[in-house]
């Protein structure tokens, strides 16, 4: 299996997965200042010239949430998902959306205000104040477990640990004690290290 992948772009997620798997898979580096996302080639595999995409033998997925997921439903022994129908299956499709539908957003937002230098401004505070409200429920998850899931790492903890580490980034997890060390966790991983070493 292929994945098109960009250093640190969303792309990350899937590289980490496939880490931690330790399955055989080819990194095909796309270099977007070359214009190698806007080729025809590439479009084929993404309509938007976004990665990730992954590639196997029985086509391409796109989005990189839903590559995740598939990867861990490709590699069931690896039990970085829950059974189908199980209560932990249904916990990583809670921790995964979440991940992109609260978590991810104000980090979007946050970036597009420091590459404007406009983090002083009421808008700054604003997306501050979203995301203070969003990472509650992960600070009072990690009160009392290691991992989002049980005490095992899990394919969420991938997807929800990448956009955690992106957020650290910008200065957003400050106040986060539990998801503070929740993040020193998750990234002294030898797979993290690897996926997000250059």
């Amino acid at each position: 299996m292929k994945l098109y992948f960009v250093p640190r772009t969303r792309s990350t997620r899937p590289r980490w997965m496939l880490e931690e798997l330790g399955v055989p898979h080819e990194l095909v580096r796309l270099d977007p200042s070359k214009g190698d996302t806007r080729s025809d080639e590439h479009t084929n595999r993404h309509p938007l010239q976004h990665v990730p995409v992954l590639e196997t033998r029985d086509g391409s997925v796109f989005e990189s949430a839903a590559i995740v997921l598939h990867l861990a439903d490709l590699h069931p022994e690896k039990k970085l998902l829950g059974p189908v129908g199980s209560h932990a299956r249904a916990l990583a499709y809670q921790w995964l959306f979440f991940a992109m539908t609260e978590l991810e957003p104000p980090c979007i937002e946050f970036t597009l205000l420091k590459k404007a230098g406009q983090l002083d401004t009421p808008e700054a505070h604003a997306v501050r104040e979203k995301f203070s409200l969003a990472i509650r429920p992960l600070e009072r998850r990690f009160s009392s477990g290691d991992y989002l899931i049980g005490d095992e790492f899990s394919a969420a903890d991938v997807v929800v640990g990448a956009v955690l580490s992106w957020a650290n980034s910008l200065g957003l997890v400050a106040d986060a004690p539990n998801v503070s060390v929740y993040l020193e966790r998750i990234k002294a991983r030898p797979a993290f290290k690897r996926a997000f070493g250059d």
